[in-house]
C-alpha cells in the first residue's frame, strides 16, 4: 500500500497535478489496494479539519484581506518608513519591517505579499531600484507572515504534533526579530555597495505624524497578541477579534471599506481558506494511512540508525525540508512530516516547540524557492515581471535566511527563552 501511494503521489508531482489532488488521489489507491472501507476516506478527510484551532485560519486570511482593503497596511508602510527610511537604503528596510508589523496579525505570507507589494514594489522601483529587486525583497520579507505569530503554519503545526499554539506563537518571536534583522542588515549593506537608496529619506513622515495616523492599525497587534498571552481569549477566539477589528477600523474609522467592497474580499479570502483546508483534508487522510501502515516508526528507526546524535539529525532534518520545501506546499508538507518527525526529535531530545520553528522557517524557505514558491510568483504577480527575472537577486536573500536558519537551529534559546519565561511554572 505504501508503495502503491508514494508512486502515484511522485507520478502526479511530476505531471504538475496540484499537491491537495495528488495527495487525495494517492490516498485512496491506497485504500483500494489494501481493500478497505472507502468510508475511511470520508471519516479521515472530515477529522482532519473538524478540529477548532483550524477555525482560526478562514479568520486569519480575512482579517489580513480586509487590512488590505480598508488601509491599515498602507498606514503601516508610512509607519515603517519613519522609523528607517530616512537612511540610504531606508525604503528596502521600510519593506521587511513593515512585513513584520503585518505579520503579527495576518498570518499568511502570501496576503503580505500582495498588501505590502502592491504599495511598496511601485514605490522601489520609483526610487531607482531594480523591479526585479524589488520583487525578490518583498517576497524574501513576507516570508516573516508564516514566522511571526499569529502564524498559520504554526497552528497547523500545533494541531499535526499535538503541541501548544500559544507556546509556538511566543517562540516565534525570536526566530522572526532575527531574520528581520538580519534581512535588514543585509539589505542597508548591500544598498551601500550598490549606490542605491540615496534619496529613500525623500517624502516620509516624521515618526510622531506617522505614529498617530498609523495608531489604529498599531493598536491591532497588541489587542491581538496582548489578548492571547494575557490570557483574555485563546489563538482561535483572537482570530474573530482580529476580522471584527480590521472590518471596525477599515469601515467606521478609516472608512476606506465599502458596502461594495465587502463580497470581493470574503470571496477572496473563502476561496484562499477552501484551498488550505483542502489541503488538509487530504494530506489528514494521507498521514492516517502511512501511519497505520508503519512507516512513522519506521523512518524513526531508521533516522535513529543512520544519524546518532540530535546535531546530524537536525542537519539531516534540515537538509530534507529544504529540498521538500521546493515542491510541496508549506502545509501540505507540516501536516504530513510533523506527525512523523516531531516523535523523533522528541527521542533526540530537541524540544517539540523549537522543532516546531525549525520546520516553519524551513519550510518557508520554500515559498521563496523555485519551481513552486507561492511568494515568487505572488510578487512576480504584482511587479508583472517573469520568474526568472528575479532569480539573481533572491539568491543572496535565500543565503541570508538558510543563515538564520542554522543560528535557530543550534541555538534553540532564541526559540525558547520568551516561551520559559512566559510559561514557567
Amino acid at each position: 500500500m505504501t508503495t502503491v501511494m508514494i508512486s502515484t503521489m511522485v507520478l502526479c508531482f511530476a505531471l504538475t497535478i496540484s499537491v491537495a489532488v495528488s495527495i487525495g488521489l494517492a490516498s485512496v489507491l491506497g485504500i483500494q489496494v489494501a481493500n478497505a472501507n472507502m468510508l475511511i476516506s470520508v471519516k479521515e478527510m472530515f477529522g482532519a479539519i473538524n478540529k477548532f484551532p483550524l477555525a482560526a485560519i478562514p479568520f486569519f486570511i480575512l482579517a489580513g484581506n480586509l487590512m488590505e482593503t480598508g488601509g491599515i497596511s498602507r498606514r503601516l508602510v508610512e509607519f515603517a518608513k519613519s522609523i528607517v527610511g530616512g537612511v540610504q537604503g531606508g525604503l528596502p528596510m521600510t519593506c521587511v519591517l513593515t512585513c513584520m508589523i503585518f505579520a503579527a496579525v495576518s498570518g499568511s505570507s502570501v496576503a503580505t505579499t500582495f498588501a505590502i507589494g502592491a504599495i511598496l514594489i511601485p514605490a522601489l522601483i520609483k526610487h531607482g531600484y531594480p523591479t526585479s529587486y524589488a520583487a525578490a525583497l518583498q517576497a524574501t520579507s513576507a516570508e516573516l507572515g508564516v514566522i511571526i505569530p499569529p502564524s498559520i503554519p504554526l497552528i497547523l503545526y500545533g494541531v499535526s504534533a499535538e503541541v501548544s499554539i500559544g507556546e509556538l506563537f511566543i517562540a516565534g518571536f525570536g526566530p522572526g526579530i532575527l531574520i528581520s534583522g538580519a534581512l535588514m542588515l543585509f539589505v542597508y549593506l548591500y544598498c551601500k555597495w550598490k549606490g542605491w537608496g540615496k534619496t529613500d529619506g525623500e517624502g516620509r513622515l516624521k515618526f510622531l505624524p506617522a505614529t498617530w495616523q498609523a495608531g489604529w492599525a498599531l493598536l491591532m497587534p497588541v489587542i491581538i497578541l496582548g489578548g492571547i498571552y494575557g490570557g483574555v481569549f485563546t489563538p482561535t477566539e483572537a482570530s474573530a477579534v482580529a476580522v471584527v477589528y480590521a472590518l471596525i477600523v477599515g469601515v467606521v474609522v478609516y472608512r476606506e471599506i465599502g458596502v461594495r467592497d465587502l463580497f470581493p474580499i470574503l470571496r477572496k479570502s473563502v476561496i484562499s481558506s477552501a484551498v488550505i483546508m483542502f489541503i488538509i483534508a487530504n494530506a489528514g487522510l494521507f498521514a492516517f494511512l502511512i501511519t497505520r501502515a508503519g512507516v512513522p516508526d519506521a523512518i524513526g528507526r531508521w533516522l535513529e540508525a543512520v544519524l546518532q546524535s540530535p546535531t546530524l539529525f537536525l542537519l539531516g532534518v534540515n537538509a530534507a525540508l529544504f529540498v521538500i520545501g521546493m515542491f510541496i506546499e508549506t502545509s501540505a508538507a507540516i501536516i504530513v512530516l510533523a506527525p512523523i518527525l516531531a516523535p523523533v526529535a522528541m527521542h533526540f531530545g530537541v524540544d517539540p516547540v523549537h522543532f516546531g520553528l525549525i520546520m516553519v522557517v524551513n519550510l518557508a524557505l520554500g515559498m521563496i524557492t523555485p519551481p513552486f514558491g507561492v511568494n515568487l510568483f505572488a510578487a512576480c504577480t504584482v511587479a508583472r515581471i517573469p520568474l526568472d527575472r528575479i532569480i539573481g537577486h533572491l539568491i543572496p536573500f535565500v543565503l541570508v535566511i538558510l543563515a538564520c536558519l542554522l543560528v535557530i537551529t543550534y541555538v534553540p534559546g532564541i526559540s525558547l527563552v520568551l516561551r520559559d519565561l512566559a510559561f514557567s511554572k
